[in-house]
């Protein structure tokens, strides 16, 4: 175990967040937090419970927490918008029920933001109300940054969480973010990392639902959006999912590595609405296993608020993690690498033996989200950063966009790459290098540095291809001397290479000229 490891070790928050309608279809909303809280207690487990305002007025809830739950457990506050809440505020109701979870409705950016400020003071106040102090952690699927900032400006939250990358599930897209762990958002931007602290939100927004990094990503897309392969005990299809035991003990070893480039990190628990049948095998488990971990040493289980102080005493500016699944449960061959810092986030897939970066974001403080000001018009909200590389929303048909590594052979065309492995080193700190093992004795190895990827190969004649299909979510593109420049969402970005570079058909060619080729960000 490195040094950094043996210093920070994982670290696993247990949140359980808590509604008090559910208008879709009759559910007990109470027993599952009853049981999720003796099964916490059972284990000696410190939790984090987040109650939406109408879980907050409903005595129910609120005094069996009180009753319950001992020094070990955080109460704060889950931030979706219910009726009730927004009659307390003064502020206009237009769902359809008490809850509605349409994104326009149920979250911050469907209200302008002196709303925003008029609900975050009657939840706060009846919070305090009640519980005796203002809470320390507020999560929600997200919040936008006004909001955000409000919280900590005012109220001094010192954590937040939110959703999981994901295309249009239940109408929310967030994509191209902090994979994984947590980051400092920007003051412009509740999604988008910050590069300097004085544009930062100094509160930590960890990720919440435990995404796995292989084939979350890639998720097919249904009417209702990507489907969904997270830790969520309630989720157990053949894709994979929190209530498949091999899948969920694979998660936990990928996460859980001994060696780190900062600190592991996931989210477990479920929300209430769900129903404790539905997840009490699964959570059961995941629970148990937590506690066994925890007495080997192997992670940390805290709150939500002491995950949030511990990282803003460690970490003054947003750390550079990583997830390395190096095995993959369904054994068909893939291995995918996650590195991010607060610059940039890149994946780079093995898909049995094809290499291919099917991921590169960069960060830019600057970059306004689209509700900063205005309101979210209608269910389908949007929160997004700068892509350089995007195969799941470039890709056309059987062709897959992305990066992947070319070799030439002596007539100058292009030969086969074919990996057998890749490995990871986590010694620098701050950085990730990937050990790419080819057929033969040859590698290729990736560095990623603070604002730069390296590719470093034994051949002397090799290179790099990016391609793209003609699709809607396609930035502007192109080739100036010596860079790529971008235009997305009315933001121009650039990328520098030490390659020749030449546009081809959907494409650009990256000849490297000698052993290593950078893409500098």
């Amino acid at each position: 175990m490195n040094n950094t490891a043996a210093l920070y070790p994982n670290r696993v928050n247990i949140i359980n967040f808590i509604r008090g309608f559910e208008p879709r279809e009759p559910i007990d909303l109470l027993e599952p937090v009853r049981e999720q809280l003796a099964l916490v207690r059972k284990h000696g487990l410190p939790a984090t419970w987040l109650l939406q305002y109408d879980a907050l007025i409903d005595p129910a809830f609120a005094d069996l927490l009180l009753r319950e739950a001992d020094e070990t457990q955080e109460i704060g506050v889950w931030f979706e918008v219910v009726q009730p809440l927004a009659d307390k505020a003064g502020v206009p109701w237009r769902g359809r029920y008490a809850w509605d979870w349409h994104a326009h409705i149920a979250f911050t950016v469907g209200y302008t933001p002196p709303e925003r400020e008029k609900l975050a003071d009657a939840l706060m106040e009846e919070f305090r109300a009640r519980f005796g102090a203002y809470p320390q952690s507020v999560g929600s699927w997200f919040l936008d940054a006004h909001t955000l900032a409000y919280l900590s400006d005012k109220y001094g939250i010192v954590a937040s969480c939110n959703c999981k990358d994901q295309w249009g599930t239940d109408g929310y897209t967030l994509w191209g973010g902090y994979y994984n762990q947590a980051y400092y958002p920007s003051r412009r931007n509740g999604f988008m990392p910050a590069q300097t602290e004085a544009g930062q939100i100094p509160v930590p927004v960890f990720r919440m639902l435990g995404s796995d990094p292989i084939y979350q990503y890639d998720a097919r897309l249904g009417g209702n959006g990507q489907s969904v392969i997270t830790l969520e005990p309630v989720y157990s299809g053949d894709e994979g999912g929190g209530g498949i035991p091999e899948w969920v003990r694979w998660f936990y070893e990928v996460n859980f590595r001994p060696e780190q480039v900062s600190f592991g990190y996931t989210q477990v628990g479920q929300e209430n609405s769900f129903g404790w049948a539905a997840m009490k095998e699964g959570l059961t488990d995941q629970v148990e296993l937590l506690a066994a971990a925890r007495t080997e040493g192997k992670l940390r289980v805290e709150t939500l608020a002491d995950s949030g102080r511990w990282f803003r005493r460690r970490y003054p500016l947003t750390p550079a993690s990583s997830i390395s699944a190096l095995t993959d449960w369904r054994d068909e061959g893939r291995q995918s690498v996650w590195f991010y810092n607060r610059y940039y986030r890149l994946n780079l897939l093995n898909n049995n033996g094809e290499i291919r970066i099917r991921d590169i974001h960069l960060f830019d403080e600057c970059y306004e989200e689209r509700y900063l000001r205005e309101t979210c018009p209608d269910r389908y909200s949007r929160y997004d950063t700068l892509p350089v590389v995007d195969s799941a929303l470039w890709s056309v048909g059987e062709g897959a966009a992305g990066i992947a590594p070319v070799l030439y052979d002596d007539e100058g065309k292009e030969a086969p790459l074919s990996a057998r492995s890749m490995e990871t080193d986590e010694s620098v700190p701050g950085e990730l290098t990937i050990l790419i093992r080819l057929d033969g004795e040859e590698e290729l190895r990736i560095r990623c540095a603070e604002r730069s990827v390296s590719f470093i190969s034994e051949r002397p004649s090799w290179g790099l291809r990016l391609s793209w299909g003609e699709t809607a979510e396609l930035p502007g593109i192109k080739l100036s001397p010596g860079a790529i420049d971008y235009t997305y969402h009315g933001h121009s970005y650039r990328v520098h290479s030490t390659a020749r570079m030449t546009a081809v058909s959907n494409g650009i060619d990256f000849r490297a000229d000698g052993r290593e080729l950078t893409l500098r960000f």
